[in-house]
């Protein structure tokens, strides 16, 4: 096998503010493994929440590159991928979803066939940032809207999104940014306008203050920063409603397949979530669409300039190509 990846920009249609940050774009390094004559493809996207910036992704790859090229195959591969990306997952999740691309095109079936999965249309969420407006989403055909929070008047946010959008789905997302006492506050004020769950509304690293918060709630919480990692999700049961999944920070799709098999075990709900990515980036993640009860894959849809197609999502609905793989190509 033989890797070797580029850097592509990505910029943002518009700024997306939340509590923490604000972010106009980032760059995105798009790798290839080639295998007889194939080729697999995955993304990792820089961040700076997570230290990952072009120099420290490529440095791993490049560690990562003798190891890997020494295998016999991508099925080899993913049974033990070599260990340099294992200290960053996003770049990890990279290289897992190019192998997987690799063995879906090898046995000529797309990457949720190969776990025994069909595939129906669904629906995805769309982020409506701090500051924006929720008006254009619905014009568009999203009737599921994630709203971040943590920016102002919380409440009146809400309310206003929901006179705007009165038959849409409403998730919230404060990114950590109230404290325990005022996320119940604030939850207890919008719980009449039909919210279906909130994700973080604490800051992670403190897993008994939202196990506090989810007692008291009558907004099911999710735990999202708080459940990262299989050993993360294992605390969990019993002390929040459910965890959002995200690829980039678990380390792709073989460590997402454990964790949701693990929420389902233990009557734990499913999100899936994403970064801002193109779609080459999204594209693994809506393979396990089917396993979640909330779908938030649009972080490629927040682009200026899509550089890959294949998901769809634009009309707030996720359609797959068919084809094997992920099912994605360049724009």
């Amino acid at each position: 096998m033989k890797l070797t990846w580029t850097v592509t920009p990505l910029a943002l249609r518009e700024p997306l503010r939340i509590s923490r940050s604000v972010m106009a774009g980032r760059d995105a390094v798009q790798l290839t493994v080639a295998h007889e004559g194939l080729r697999g493809h995955g993304e990792a996207v820089t961040s700076v929440y997570h230290r990952l910036d072009v120099e420290r992704i490529t440095s791993l790859l490049r560690r990562l590159r003798p190891a890997l090229e020494e295998l016999p195959g991508p099925e080899a591969a993913l049974a033990a991928v070599p260990g340099p990306v294992a200290e960053a997952p996003g770049v990890l999740a990279a290289v897992d979803a190019a192998l997987h691309d690799l063995v879906g095109k090898r046995r000529g079936l797309p990457v949720h066939a190969l776990f025994g999965h069909g595939w129906s249309d669904t629906a995805t969420a769309f982020t409506v940032g701090i500051g924006q407006d929720s008006v254009p989403v619905l014009d568009r055909g999203f009737r599921l809207i994630k709203i971040k929070l943590g920016g102002g008047d919380d409440v009146a946010r809400v309310r206003e999104i929901r006179r705007a959008a009165p038959g849409a789905r409403l998730l919230l997302d404060p990114n950590g940014a109230w404290t325990a006492d005022e996320a119940v506050r604030i939850l207890d004020r919008v719980a009449p306008l039909g919210i279906e769950a909130v994700e973080q509304p604490v800051a992670p690293g403190a897993p008994d203050a939202l196990a506090w918060v989810a007692a008291r709630s009558a907004i099911p919480v999710i735990a999202d920063e708080d459940a990262r990692t299989l050993e993360d999700v294992r605390n969990l049961p019993g002390a929040v409603h459910g965890v959002n999944v995200k690829l980039a920070e678990c380390g792709g799709l073989t460590a997402a397949r454990r964790i949701v098999g693990f929420a389902r075990d233990h009557s734990l709900q499913v999100m899936l979530g994403c970064q801002v990515a193109s779609s080459l980036g999204i594209a693994p993640a809506v393979h396990l669409a089917h396993s979640a009860r909330w779908v938030d894959l649009d972080g490629h849809l927040l682009l200026a300039e899509d550089p890959w197609t294949g998901i769809g999502g634009h009309d707030g609905v996720l359609r797959l190509s068919g084809e094997p793989g992920l099912g994605v190509r360049p724009a």
